[in-house]
């Protein structure tokens, strides 16, 4: 994926993590951003240990699931150690 594959996806799984687990969060489209890549590398991962998948591979229906399921976790974790 290029770079700018990886922003897209970034920023709408960011969001939709956000919007799923609703809260104060700091931050704006740029720590949402980060949110969503970090979030479709912890996906994938999860996803290919549980053999339900594996990584974000471009901007479509299963890269935005993973990451964004990615990115819910990241959140929890991250709202949990807050």
């Amino acid at each position: 994926m290029g770079i700018f594959s990886w922003i897209v996806l970034g920023l709408l799984a960011g969001a939709l993590a956000k919007l799923l687990m609703p809260g104060k969060d700091g931050g704006g489209w740029i720590l949402t951003m980060v949110l969503g890549i970090v979030g479709a590398f912890v996906g994938g991962y999860l996803g290919s240990l549980l053999g339900m998948g594996g990584p974000a591979d471009g901007v479509n229906m299963g890269s935005i699931a993973t990451a964004t399921a990615g990115a819910f976790v990241v959140l929890l974790v991250f709202r949990l150690l807050k």
